[in-house]
């Protein structure tokens, strides 16, 4: 079994593509079970963000598995398998270890360093792992990858590289705003971890603003938001998602990060703004229909302008840290890889001998039947004690040997010394994981 990802991102497709191959969250659970239901996929997770839609996979063979997600992935999206093949891209074994840790080291990120990228990879774990599709060998990947994240975010400089590309649309968004932030009335759409993010970044750099309306399908949502800027000390209120339109003339700038599947405004939803108007579309799929651009009146700022020459200036040493962070736990990951790969052959011979001992063990009692229990008792535990010493040794060295990528030669060696049939290595990798450990 081998880590496999397929994917495609702001830096291979345009947003137009990002949009079409989006995967809603509440879809990845039967995405999920298509990739996993017909063999070659073991274990797989879906991130979906705004800037990318990966998989993650334990496949039995490369081929075998980038056929079964591509295909897959299109018939769910709709994208012809031709055309999401020009947009995406795959990597293998140590090439997809080293993708999965510095996506979530924010390395692969539209703007280094944004902190946002460790929470979507918690929600696709936890998805994929509520959906049943993740096992050991995920389990263990995406775990080492979140704890180099964290490293990443509170042992180098890359954090303050770039927040998020919430702050880097609030710096275009200002371009077009004449007199600045001062004055303006913000409308903020969708009260999830863009919208939060948003209001974030208001209350830091906007304390002149008339006013911010908050807007959810959820009111309880919609006034947790608001109640968040008002604790910044901005003048804030909650309102319906129906009154949208009706309050589009009050705003200066709208935000729209509801996430939805689907358009929430068009050009004619914009008849009665007359003044200067920026929209700032933070969702993918894009809340607002692209035609809104062409109005003469309003500024449109998506995730395409935002990537648009966009050059992150970021600290040469803060990045090199990272890099270096990164690289650490990949060939730690990976060691532990190998180490894990003669644990079946070890469970295997400490259980042989746990039968020999017990065969013998018997056989004593037949001979020395006079023998009181106290006595049967030490004389057990002298046994285990020398068998446990003369394995010590040979196991504890073929798993240190087996991190240098030796493993399988290692193993060998051991189930030809000891005599181990190879149905019982097979039996222990097919035992629950409390008896073998992560071993695939």
């Amino acid at each position: 079994m081998s880590l496999l990802v397929l994917g495609v991102s702001h830096r291979t497709a345009p947003l137009a593509m990002l949009e079409k191959v989006v995967v809603a969250e509440s879809d990845q659970p039967k995405l999920l079970s298509r990739i996993i239901g017909e063999g070659n996929v073991a274990e797989a997770l879906v991130l979906s963000t705004c800037n990318r839609v990966e998989v993650w996979a334990v496949v039995e063979a490369f081929h075998a598995g980038v056929a079964r997600i591509g295909e897959t992935l299109a018939r769910h999206t709709g994208v012809g398998e031709r055309e999401l093949t020009e947009h995406c891209y795959v990597h293998y074994g140590k090439a997809a270890v080293q993708h999965v840790f510095s996506v979530a080291a924010s390395l692969d990120s539209m703007v280094v360093g944004e902190q946002q990228i460790l929470g979507q990879v918690r929600t696709a774990y936890a998805t994929a792992t509520e959906a049943g599709s993740v096992g050991a060998s995920l389990h263990g990947l995406v775990q080492h990858a979140l704890k180099t994240g964290k490293a990443a975010q509170s042992q180098t400089a890359v954090a303050q590289a770039g927040p998020s590309m919430v702050s880097r649309a609030l710096d275009k968004v200002a371009t077009h705003l004449p007199a600045g932030w001062t004055g303006a009335r913000v409308g903020v759409v969708g009260a999830g971890a863009i919208g939060s993010l948003v209001v974030a970044e208001l209350v830091k750099r906007a304390p002149g603003l008339a006013e911010v309306v908050t807007l959810s399908r959820t009111q309880s949502s919609s006034l947790r938001l608001a109640q968040t800027a008002r604790a910044g000390g901005l003048e804030a209120r909650s309102a319906a998602m129906d009154d949208l339109v009706e309050l589009l003339p009050s705003f200066d700038v709208l935000f729209t990060c509801a996430g939805a599947v689907g358009t929430l405004l068009v050009a004619e939803d914009f008849a009665e703004v007359s003044r200067r108007f920026v929209v700032c579309d933070l969702s993918v799929p894009r809340d607002v229909d692209p035609a809104v651009a062409d109005l003469p009146n309003v500024r449109v700022v998506d995730t395409q302008s935002l990537s648009e020459g966009f050059e992150q200036a970021v600290d040469q040493a803060a990045l090199a840290d990272v890099e270096a962070l990164v690289a650490r736990e990949v060939a730690s990951y990976l060691q532990g890889q190998l180490q894990q790969s003669v644990v079946p052959t070890v469970t295997a011979l400490r259980l042989r001998a746990d039968e020999v001992v017990a065969e013998e063990l018997l056989r004593l009692e037949s001979k020395l039947p006079d023998l009181d229990q106290s006595q049967r008792t030490e004389m057990a535990k002298t046994v285990r004690r020398v068998v446990d010493k003369l394995l010590h040794m040979p196991t504890t060295r073929v798993k240190e040997l087996a991190g240098d990528g030796e493993g399988g030669k290692y193993a060998e060696a051991l189930r030809e010394l000891f005599g181990l049939a190879p149905g019982s290595v097979t039996a222990v990798m097919g035992a629950p994981e409390g008896l073998r450990g992560q071993t695939r």
